[in-house]
């Protein structure tokens, strides 16, 4: 009864595909199989001095980053990331996150994070949206890795402005000094896997990871599910 039940709403409601808006078939989840096909990986997850690891030689020492997708104007991934974030459908986050630990996670079976944590939202932004978009993204890469994931391990001390108009010092001057630790996540002696939804210039992951390090002996890997380009 329940299975002819739900075959009855998916036939008057059917599930959309959150890429391209057309039903999804049964055993397909979130986006279509031709969406999750059409994915803009960037098929550098694995590789060593890839563009974000290359993205932060000189500014900050990282053990890994990475990144999963490639986000452009009007494109797939800026779809998908614009309906997490401004649609609430954290299923979208999670989803991608899974996909993205699923790529990644023999890698950090060598390197062995002790958790994952997130570039948090402020209380103010975080009380209008609901929740943190890439808390979403970490809890399914966390899924997929078995990583345990410890979210607000970060403060944000201010509300920041928006960084989408602003250039590379502009963007480093805004989140410059906006981040604390949290006293009650232990830090000291960790590398701390940090995820962030999108990635342009690196300077809010740059802010963050620096906060990080200053934990004694604290290391890191940066990853973000999209890097933003033109």
């Amino acid at each position: 009864m329940p299975e002819i039940l739900n075959n009855v709403l998916e036939f008057f409601y059917p599930r959309i595909c959150n890429g391209c808006g057309k039903p999804l078939f049964k055993g397909e989840e979130v986006i279509c199989l031709p969406c999750q096909i059409k994915l803009p990986r960037t098929e550098f997850c694995l590789e060593p001095d890839n563009p974000i690891e290359k993205l932060f030689w000189g500014r900050l020492p990282v053990l890994h980053a990475s990144a999963f997708l490639y986000y452009r104007k009007t494109g797939l991934a800026q779809r998908l990331i614009h309906q997490l974030k401004y649609k609430g459908k954290k299923e979208i986050g999670f989803y991608l996150g899974f996909l993205y630990g699923q790529e990644i996670k023999e890698m950090f079976l060598r390197i062995k994070p002790d958790f994952i944590t997130t570039v948090p939202l402020h209380y103010s932004k975080l009380s209008s949206r609901g929740f943190n978009q890439s808390d979403e993204i970490a809890r399914g890469f966390s899924e997929a890795t078995g990583i345990s994931f410890f979210p607000q391990t970060l403060i944000r001390t201010e509300a920041t402005e928006t960084q989408t108009k602003r250039k590379r010092y502009q963007r480093w001057e805004n989140t410059d000094d906006k981040f604390e630790l949290n006293a009650s996540i232990p830090t000291e002696n960790k590398h701390i896997i940090l995820i962030d939804d999108v990635i342009t210039t690196g300077a809010t992951m740059e802010a963050c990871g620096k906060t990080i390090l200053t934990s004694p002996n604290a290391s890191i890997s940066l990853l973000s599910l999209c890097l933003a380009i033109n």
